[in-house]
């Protein structure tokens, strides 16, 4: 084949794949067969094989994780990745919006302005910088400390739902900045968790972990073999045409670019003309939160014109136009078949509840720490007792409550021996701590 030909049904071919993948892992809408599919690729890889000049960083083969890698390297991003204030109650959700007002300037009292605020579902997966030159994918980093985050690009170019190259949408010469999240469906973490166990491996212990430690893997190939998605909500940087010209007043327009480049774009969210219907659609969300595909921990409210985001400004880590408005943690009842003691490196000890096995928000829970004698006296947990338990920050099992009205006669407080479980050593109290004296 001559290299004409070549370098012309290359193009084909890779046009060809990456639609078929925009409309697998994107809109959730195949439209070629597996097989066909195959054949496609193994054309593409032979084409390449043969003429390597044409393998390029964007080129589909380039999805294909493999080998080892010798660590992360620190990136620094081209905007900062700041936090949102994290508010658990409606009337702190009320005071961000009269600081929005105010700061905008506009009238209070009983004709005062409403602003329009764009409702998205907050995930609960990996936040990530992805970093595009004139439409081509060139590096991806993780949050880190909001500055500087680790260099996943390898890893992240296995990730079917993250263009390689821009399909259509604004023109983006020069260098775009996109931030979004990368999380694993809930049906992929099960997947996921079920092979671990077969293995004898540690499964993960929610779908947050198991998505941000996929994307950590030295092995590209084992990211690559896990079922991966990756949602855009933002453009931090992008080189408009004209100076002072805002590319994307509003959030929607923004959205509706990321969409338009082949992004996959959270479809669930809500234009909100005020405070009121953006609450609304808080509680909507929570009321159908288990029937999503993915984890979400709440709903992030931001101010939908640009301009005026910029108006309000920054804190030193957090916007002064965006929240997050978080969910309750999840709870559920069960109950304390036994307290053991666990002893740290540290020489620390332990008080940790057995719990009757229980689910808790898609999250087998069997065990709690109690922390230490102060918190378990302070809650009064026995065996026996029957207790509210939830995951801290959807995270961390920790038992809420004891329920009373349920205790039954004759259990006694825990307390703490003052031997070493492990190895007999003395135990001594330093503070809220016990420590066995053979670990000092």
């Amino acid at each position: 084949m001559s290299k004409a030909t070549a370098t012309k049904r290359h193009a084909e071919l890779a046009a060809e794949i990456r639609a078929h993948d925009h409309a697998y892992y994107v809109l959730d809408n195949p439209t070629i067969a597996d097989a066909a599919y195959d054949k496609l690729m193994k054309e593409l890889i032979a084409l390449e094989a043969e003429h390597p000049e044409l393998r390029t960083s964007d080129s589909p083969t380039q999805r294909v994780g493999g080998g080892l890698r010798e660590g992360f390297k620190k990136i620094k991003h081209v905007k900062p990745l700041l936090s949102l204030d994290s508010l658990m109650q409606q009337s702190e959700v009320e005071e961000f919006d009269e600081r929005v007002r105010k700061g905008l300037g506009l009238d209070e009292g009983l004709f005062a302005a409403a602003v329009a605020y764009m409702a998205e579902p907050k995930f609960d997966g990996l936040s990530i910088e992805l970093v595009y030159e004139d439409g081509v994918f060139v590096r991806g980093s993780t949050r880190g400390d909001g500055e500087v985050g680790e260099d996943v690009t390898d890893n992240l170019r296995t990730v079917r739902a993250i263009p390689l190259r821009f399909n259509d949408g604004p023109p983006a010469k020069g260098v775009v900045a996109i931030r979004g999240e990368v999380l694993i469906p809930l049906s992929a973490f099960d997947e996921l968790n079920k092979r671990l166990l077969e293995a004898g491996s540690e499964p993960f212990a929610n779908a947050r972990n198991a998505a941000a430690g996929t994307v950590r893997q030295l092995d590209t190939s084992i990211t690559a073999s896990r079922r991966l998605d990756f949602f855009a909500y933002d453009i931090m940087h992008f080189e408009a045409p004209a100076k002072g010209k805002t590319p994307f007043p509003t959030q929607q327009s923004m959205l509706d670019a990321l969409r338009a480049w082949g992004f996959h774009v959270e479809s669930g969210v809500k234009r909100c003309e005020g405070l009121a219907e953006a609450i609304t659609f808080h509680a909507d969300l929570m009321a159908r939160r288990d029937e999503l595909p993915y984890e979400i921990d709440g709903v992030v409210i931001k101010v939908d014109d640009r301009a005026a985001q910029t108006r309000l400004g920054m804190r030193s880590r957090s916007p002064r136009w965006a929240v997050a408005f978080k969910f309750p943690p999840r709870e559920e009842i069960t109950l304390v078949q036994d307290i053991v003691v666990q002893v740290g490196r540290t020489g620390k000890l332990t008080p940790v509840a057995q719990l009757k096995p229980v689910d808790v928000s898609g999250v087998t829970v069997s065990r709690a720490t109690l922390h230490n004698q102060d918190e378990l006296d302070r809650k009064d947990v026995r065996i026996g007792d029957t207790v509210r338990v939830r995951r801290a920050g959807d995270v961390i099992p920790e038992v809420v409550e004891v329920l009373l009205d349920k205790r039954p006669s004759g259990t006694k407080r825990f307390e703490l021996p003052m031997k070493c479980p492990v190895c007999g050593s003395e135990v001594i109290r330093e503070g809220a701590a016990h420590l066995c004296t053979n670990g000092l």
